[in-house]
């Protein structure tokens, strides 16, 4: 009896603190939604340029995961797999995004493809643009996202047992037949999941996209000129529009990964 009452006292604890942090996150949130009203709200829908730039940023949101799924999947399988000298460095190299302050990968990514950069020059020759394109834009959302779909992904291959792809490859099938078949199935989650994060930080990058692409503007470069420009009476309706978009998308996608969750568990 008195381990269950401690017990239920150390989630109230835990529940009390939770709460706290809970509402540090949406005070901020709340406040700026009261100050801006629904007359602000409809003032930044009616904004044709911000309307633009935030379109811009969902849709090079949208190319970013899709690229890092792409690429980011096969190398999860792989380190998720296989045990090989140099792992760590792998997935270290992998988690720097993470860490680097973001100013500082624009800058890196700006050396590479930019106008006078390693690969920027040739194709520049070329006739291909990357610096303030949406390429380049898609690049520097794709750098700073893609470790988290890679990592969930790795995360979700590791919890599916291998001997069941063995079973299938003894039954006939090849090994992508099997993974397709049998583990991606069983980490939709995981694979969703870093989908979801990889896009909300995609949309939500500013400082590389700043620096290897200010033009054209998607909606935090937009934001920040309007704030520069006019300060909060502008740049806070647009920023509360956004955030409001984001959260409705966020939420739409979290059920469905919820629900297909519930619907593998069944």
């Amino acid at each position: 009896m008195n381990m269950r009452k401690k017990a239920e006292g150390t989630m109230i604890i835990a529940g009390i603190i939770g709460a706290i942090m809970v509402i540090f996150i949406i005070i901020p949130i709340i406040s700026m939604f009261i100050d801006v009203g629904i007359s602000g709200f409809i003032r930044a829908a009616g904004d044709r340029s911000a309307m633009k730039a935030i379109l811009l940023s969902m849709i090079a949101a949208v190319y970013a995961t899709a690229l890092s799924a792409l690429f980011g999947i096969p190398l999860a399988y792989f380190l998720a797999r296989k045990k090989f000298p140099g792992k760590k460095l792998i997935e270290s190299i992998i988690d720097i995004p993470i860490v680097v302050p973001h100013i500082i990968a624009g800058i890196a990514l700006l050396t590479v493809f930019g106008r006078h950069g390693v690969l920027g020059a040739p194709l520049d020759e070329l006739g291909i643009r990357i610096a303030d394109s949406m390429i380049g834009i898609v690049i520097a959302m794709m750098f700073v996202s893609a470790p988290f779909i890679i990592n969930s992904a790795k995360e979700g291959f590791e919890s599916v047992d291998p001997r069941l792809e063995n079973v299938a490859m003894g039954l006939g099938a090849s090994r992508t037949r099997a993974v397709i078949t049998i583990t991606v199935p069983l980490c939709m989650k995981n694979l969703l999941v870093g989908a979801i994060m990889t896009w909300a930080r995609a949309i939500s990058e500013f400082g590389a996209v700043m620096i290897i692409a200010y033009y054209p503007m998607v909606a935090t470069t937009h934001i920040y000129t309007e704030y520069l420009h006019s300060g909060l009476e502008t740049s806070v309706p647009i920023a509360a529009l956004l955030l409001l978009i984001c959260i409705i998308i966020f939420v739409i996608l979290r059920t469905i990964s919820a629900r297909w969750k519930r619907y593998d568990q069944d």
